[in-house]
């Protein structure tokens, strides 16, 4: 009867992504990340496409030096950790890595997790429980709404980028708040706590949260703000160290970030004040219940984040690239704006006719994904092109001109 139960569940899932052109499937990559890529096509041939669908902003995974660092890095530490972090897993190259990274942001410290996922999980998780309310940003990545989840604290949903409607959010909780029967005097329960919470880079459309705007409006409502830097670390600033470089402002109170996209390696971090990092090392439970990243992997992000730090032309390449292909786009009369980012999003609105468009953007060479509902919204599916500081200004033009054509001819 169980059997029949699930077979049943997961076929009339299946079934209703088939018919809402919502259904996802993996390509096959053979060879490594980087601005060329070989796939596997549905007739079993290989094809070698431009890759305009990676994260690898800075194409790190392929620099000659890095990829020795790491495989001595396996030579000396092995192939894995043996433990958490706090039983037996704390190794060297844990401990080098959180030093740079707290370096590389400009903070006191900074603590690993083995995912940005879980980072976000269990930091959110960590920072805010039921009696608690945060205030989101309606675009934030579901790392940050499934860590909101897990903490049960009240939030409160901002229009993107919209601080008019972030105050008035911030002005309807702490009115709430103020019915709320208070817990006995000198109670840490008893203060408004409030945690606003923002991608810097948001995924999918490539803009920027407002972080001087935020920063103030924190400020003023003694609100703790976090932000997300998984799409900025490495991409934004004069040497890629993020969304306050960009800015020339200060910092937020809680900085998350990524190792596995501009950085190339696997992990993800919070940087801030040491006393932030401390509590998290005690009660973040996606730190303390997991087994630690490999050790090598950990000497491999910090290897990485160094050559980051050395080689900032890497970053200022990457800038040139996305200005040359915003711009080629437009010249072609494709519908974008000039991005701040590595991202490009390219709205087609239709599920179906995004899907027939990247088909045959990838029989024509070119790997650009249609990026659908449940991702982005019904009715905003789109070609999401991300850049890498090593694509050649003539790959651009080709991929420009191809999109333009594609687009039209998919009408």
């Amino acid at each position: 009867m169980k059997e029949k139960i699930l077979d049943l569940f997961t076929r009339e899932t299946l079934e209703t992504a088939r018919a809402n052109n919502t259904y996802r499937s993996m390509r096959l990559m053979e060879t490594p990340e980087s601005s060329r890529v070989k796939i596997r096509m549905p007739d079993g041939t290989s094809q070698e496409q431009i890759l305009l669908a990676s994260n690898s902003y800075l194409d790190l995974a392929n620099v000659d030096e890095l990829k020795h660092a790491m495989s001595q890095a396996v030579l000396e530490w092995g192939t894995g950790s043996g433990g958490a972090r706090l039983t037996t897993g704390n190794k060297t190259p844990h401990q080098e890595l959180e030093e740079f990274i707290a370096k590389f942001k400009g903070e006191e410290s900074a603590i690993t997790f083995n995912t940005g996922y879980m980072a976000n999980v269990g930091t959110i998780s960590a920072l805010c429980g039921k009696n608690d309310f945060i205030f989101s940003d309606e675009l934030n990545h579901a790392s940050i709404i499934d860590g909101i989840r897990l903490s049960r604290a009240k939030c409160f949903v901002y229009k993107h980028n919209d601080m008019v409607d972030l105050e008035r959010a911030i002005m309807e909780a702490k009115a709430e708040f103020s019915t709320r029967e208070m817990p006995a005097e000198n109670s840490a329960a008893s203060a408004f706590r409030g945690l606003i919470v923002t991608d810097a880079v948001f995924s999918m459309d490539g803009d920027l949260a407002n972080l001087p705007e935020l920063l103030r409006i924190a400020h003023e409502s003694e609100c703790l703000l976090m932000i997300d830097e998984a799409h900025a670390t490495g991409v934004l600033g004069k040497t890629g160290r993020g969304l306050a470089e960009h800015y020339g402002c200060a910092h937020a109170d809680v900085t998350v970030g990524t190792l596995s996209k501009a950085v190339a390696a696997e992990g993800g971090f919070v940087a801030g004040k040491q006393q932030l990092i401390d509590f998290l090392r005690n009660k973040a439970r996606s730190f303390i219940f997991t087994t630690a990243m490999a050790p090598a992997v950990a000497a491999a992000a910090c290897n990485n984040l160094r050559y980051i730090d050395a080689h900032p032309e890497r970053v200022q390449n990457l800038r040139e690239n996305v200005k040359i292909f915003c711009d080629a786009l437009l010249h072609e009369g494709v519908n974008v704006v000039q991005s701040p980012s590595a991202i490009v999003p390219i709205v087609i609105g239709d599920e179906a006719r995004a899907l027939k468009i990247s088909a045959a953007l990838q029989d024509a060479g070119i790997l650009i994904p249609a990026i659908r509902y449940p991702t982005v919204a019904k009715g905003q599916a789109r070609l999401r092109a991300s850049l890498m500081a090593t694509h050649m200004h003539e790959q651009l033009q080709i991929a420009a001109t191809t999109i333009a054509q594609i687009i039209n001819d998919c009408l």
